[in-house]
């Protein structure tokens, strides 16, 4: 069953009289319990379709439906707050607080029911992505990259919603450590029943999706 669908989306630059299109009539279904890549060569339009799906960008075209509805109608930040999640390369942590505290940041926030007892929730979700306690209370600028990556993925698991996105979430790492992301990313997918979609450059990262879509010169399809 359809979670997340684009339909027709356009998006361009306006340059003089010309159109340049970054992406042209994409139309594409995500599911629960899949996890996606979105491949591409740098500058192909990946993190602008990430933009859009996660409505940090709006289209100049066409329709993004959650459940079938138009997120517009949502309301944008209601959309990005209650029903998505996004894991950035950069990670995007705030460096004075510990991992533990960037945890608990997005429950603040949600409009979602969370537990009463937050501080454990957050240490589980620590635990579970391979962050001891011990380093849960650390400043995250004292953790190691691949580190810090896992306390986004916590992060990003913090609200519950359905739907995990990814922005080139291995770039940073070794290759011990990016398999490892990856293989955390399938465990969401596969038996908690997420919806992640990750954007990579990476051929071998990309195959081991469920499904992949190729993004080249505006044109996204199912990759053959």
């Amino acid at each position: 069953m359809t979670l997340l669908e684009t339909k027709n989306v356009d998006y361009y630059y306006q340059d003089g009289d010309q159109r340049r299109f970054i992406l042209k009539d994409a139309s594409v279904q995500f599911e629960k319990g899949k996890l996606y890549a979105i491949l591409g060569q740098s500058g192909s339009g990946k993190t602008t379709f990430l933009s859009l799906i996660s409505a940090l960008d709006t289209p100049k075209a066409g329709e993004i439906l959650l459940n079938g509805k138009d997120i517009k109608e949502i309301g944008y930040e209601t959309f990005r707050r209650n029903k998505i999640s996004i894991i950035f390369q950069s990670y995007n942590l705030v460096p004075y607080l510990t991992a533990v505290e960037n945890v608990l940041v997005p429950m603040s926030v949600t409009e979602n029911e969370m537990p009463k007892n937050h501080h454990e929730v957050a240490y589980n979700l620590l635990d579970y992505i391979g962050i001891t306690k011990d380093k849960a209370n650390r400043l995250v600028n004292q953790l190691s990259g691949g580190e810090q990556q896992r306390v986004a993925i916590a992060r990003a698991l913090a609200t519950n919603v359905d739907i995990i996105l990814a922005d080139e979430p291995t770039g940073n790492l070794d290759e011990e450590m990016e398999q490892e992301i990856v293989d955390i990313f399938k465990e969401l997918a596969h038996k908690h029943d997420k919806c992640v979609i990750m954007v990579t450059h990476s051929n071998e990262i990309a195959q081991q999706a469920d499904e992949v879509f190729y993004l080249r010169k505006g044109v996204l399809k199912p990759y053959e």
